[in-house]
């Protein structure tokens, strides 16, 4: 089986309190959003105590256009994925050179060549790498792109594959959008880089083991309008449902239960749950949905409470934390759900 060799994360420069943000939030929405005074709670509600930004908070109250937002896209993008891929190079212990498959991924800003292209131009990797850039999945790419690492390892058991995630979900903001989903968006997402070693079964396992078991991708029918971006003249326009904890009620236990049913294992096979937080009632809709002993959900919780929503990124956050804070040995569940409605997910076996 293809195994994890390494993660890192980006602790960005502007870490900002929510407070803080929660303050320029309503000055910014309170002259034209008539609902501002009274949706002001959802800031604290998030359970959110810092948001990871690639920017100063100051930034996101002028006034700019959406390819001045794209160009800081790019710029920034590359800057923070080139030193989160140093950084995961250097723990997972090999030559740049031994890269051979490159999948990048991301939802918050556009670029062609891709964002793959620039990393490899800027650090002289192997021209001959497989690039693979995915774009549009949000919140589940995380999930999604180490299931692509996996397919990658598998067709090549010498493969060293490079994930990396971005989303510099900040800078979407329309600061001349005064709707409902646009102000609790800004209560939540934020920003963040991550970047992952996935290694084919011809490479030494090392000693903290996590294998790459299994993994699940499911697309809902009828359910596109539950999140995603409606695009506009002056930029990403969010767009997510108050439905969607109803969504995880209703669908999420039985497809984790068919999921590793086909392993041969059940729910309480799991000791370790990887999974993207969304928002604290997302995590509420996971725990009264799979009605598992404890804070399963600890480590998920503290992620978001540090960093925020980072969209595809957060997942990648929270198995780090797994692996530098320790895990159970035994099996693991990573999960997300994103556009389309979809949800992601990847079984682990891991060992100390």
């Amino acid at each position: 089986m293809p195994h994890i060799a390494a993660v890192t994360k980006i602790n960005l420069p502007d870490k900002t309190g929510q407070q803080a943000v929660k303050e320029q939030a309503y000055a910014m929405f309170s002259k034209n959003f008539a609902q501002a005074g009274r949706l002001m709670p959802a800031f604290d509600n998030t359970g959110i105590v810092t948001r990871n930004f690639v920017k100063p908070l100051s930034y996101y109250a002028q006034a700019t256009t959406f390819k001045q937002r794209n160009d800081e896209y790019i710029k920034l993008s590359l800057q923070h994925a080139v030193t989160a891929v140093e950084a995961v190079i250097a723990k997972a212990d090999i030559n740049k050179n031994d890269i051979t498959d490159l999948i990048f991924i991301s939802t918050t800003g556009l670029a062609t060549p891709s964002i793959d292209a620039l990393i490899i131009n800027q650090m002289e990797l192997n021209p001959h790498i497989n690039r693979m850039p995915v774009w549009g999945l949000g919140c589940a790419g995380g999930v999604s792109g180490m299931a692509k690492a996996n397919m990658a390892a598998q067709a090549n058991p010498n493969a060293v594959v490079l994930l990396v995630a971005v989303e510099l979900c900040s800078l979407t903001l329309i600061k001349s959008d005064y709707s409902k989903s646009n102000f609790i968006g800004s209560s939540l997402f934020s920003d963040g880089v991550a970047a992952c070693i996935v290694k084919g079964d011809q490479h030494q396992l090392p000693k903290q083991q996590i294998n790459i078991k299994a993994t699940s991708s499911k697309l809902y029918y009828n359910s596109l309008d539950v999140m995603g971006w409606d695009f506009k003249e002056d930029g990403f326009k969010v767009v997510f449902s108050k439905d969607i904890p109803a969504f995880i009620h209703q669908h999420i236990g039985k497809d984790i239960e068919a999921f590793l049913g086909k392993q041969g294992l059940k729910l309480g096979d799991i000791k370790n749950f990887i999974f993207h937080p969304g928002g604290k009632k997302v995590l509420d809709a996971y725990a009264d949905a799979l009605n598992i002993a404890g804070d399963f959900l600890q480590n998920t919780r503290e992620v978001m409470n540090d960093n925020g929503n980072m969209s595809s990124v957060t997942v990648l956050y929270v198995l780090e934390r797994f692996m530098e804070t320790g895990f159970t040995d035994g099996y693991g569940l990573m999960l997300a759900m994103g556009p389309g409605f979809s949800s992601e997910m990847v079984l682990l076996d891991l060992k100390n």
